[in-house]
């Protein structure tokens, strides 16, 4: 029979329906577990890094304004923390893809040499001998034997919960308040294809009329309320052979070399810097790489149309401060110092 308390998992109207694994129905008990688990320093090999130490609330759930975050062993990955929003309607996690569901994301970074390096079984042996946790295990999953994958169902229950749908933006929305006439009119040009009058799109037999706009909502698709299209797109950061071969590198698929996943905009003013490796300090250096196009390469999306360095995607100063006052609009406070997210302290 079913343990736990039937979870109610409030989502916003704008918003779509989440699909639930039915191995991992969610619970009352099973949410409490993962946060007290995503808080938990005994995941890490030395004690002291816990999944918040590169997911942290005051930073909008990334890593307190770093390119690329450093493992307990004092070694930096290379690529960037992602920000911990709306991750329940995923269709695959890690920039490059790698992991297929939220429980198998969640497994890996605990046992990687650079993350957190330790090993599950040392994890739950140390949970296995606390005065709480068999308990906690008990009232979630009706065993009070500790494994890895009872954790990481636990913890993706309570990054299910993490649901970012009550911005201004999302409120004007539906119709509940407003934003700035800025913000609305920077909400505009995203919706808007780029540049002016008729372009060829790279790799496709088709010319595309700009209007002027600032281009973005061909990857952060907004119709779901999520604001990414949840694929993998080389969006022309670098010139041929990459450093990162990013999606290419899973898949072993050459046309797949240089993609990477498109991150939400959700909360995008606080989760600097930015791009996979974090190579942008601020949301202006984001704007200028749009505008000048980046660099061509044979992956490189269709929809990067001003890689040719002759032409940009004109965006004026006037039309920059409307696109970055709508990113503020997508800035969930409420989000973010949702107690329900915060450091619950020990079990």
């Amino acid at each position: 029979g079913s343990v736990g308390t039937p979870y109610n998992l409030a989502v916003p109207s704008n918003l779509p329906l989440m699909f639930i694994p039915p191995d991992n129905p969610m619970t009352v008990e099973g949410v409490a577990l993962g946060r007290y688990l995503f808080y938990e320093e005994r995941l890490s090999g030395d004690n002291t890094m816990s999944c918040s130490s590169c997911h942290a609330p005051a930073y909008a759930f990334t890593d307190e304004g770093n390119a690329v975050s450093t493992g307990i062993d004092g070694i930096s990955g290379t690529r960037s923390s992602m920000a911990m929003i709306n991750l329940g309607w995923g269709q695959s996690f890690f920039w490059d893809g790698r992991a297929a569901t939220l429980e198998d994301q969640i497994l890996r970074p605990v046992r990687d040499p650079i993350e957190m390096h330790e090993t599950w079984t040392n994890a739950m042996s140390e949970l296995q001998a606390d005065a709480a946790y068999p308990d906690l295990f008990n009232a979630a999953f009706g065993t009070s034997t500790i494994d890895s994958s009872l954790a990481a169902k636990a913890i993706a229950q309570f990054l299910r919960t993490m649901i970012s749908g009550n911005s201004p933006w999302d409120k004007f929305r539906r119709a509940e308040g407003t934003i700035p006439l800025d913000a609305q009119l920077g909400y505009e040009l995203f919706k808007v294809e780029g540049g002016q009058g008729w372009f060829e799109v790279p790799g496709m037999d088709t010319m595309v009329f700009g209007l002027g706009g600032a281009d973005c909502f061909h990857c952060h698709v907004e119709a779901s309320g999520l604001f990414t299209d949840e694929q993998f797109h080389n969006n022309a950061l670098d010139p041929e052979p990459f450093a990162d071969l990013g999606r290419g590198a899973i898949t072993g698929d050459p046309f797949d070399n240089g993609k990477f996943k498109v991150p939400t905009l959700r909360n995008i003013m606080l989760t600097a810097p930015y791009m996979h490796d974090g190579r942008f300090a601020t949301i202006e250096e984001v704007l200028d790489h749009y505008n000048d196009g980046g660099h061509p390469s044979t992956t490189v999306d269709p929809f990067m149309k001003f890689t040719d360095p002759e032409i940009t995607l004109e965006l004026d100063a006037t039309k920059r401060a409307q696109i970055i006052a709508f990113l503020n609009s997508l800035t969930d406070m409420e989000f973010v110092e949702n107690p329900a997210f915060s450091d619950p302290g020990p079990p």
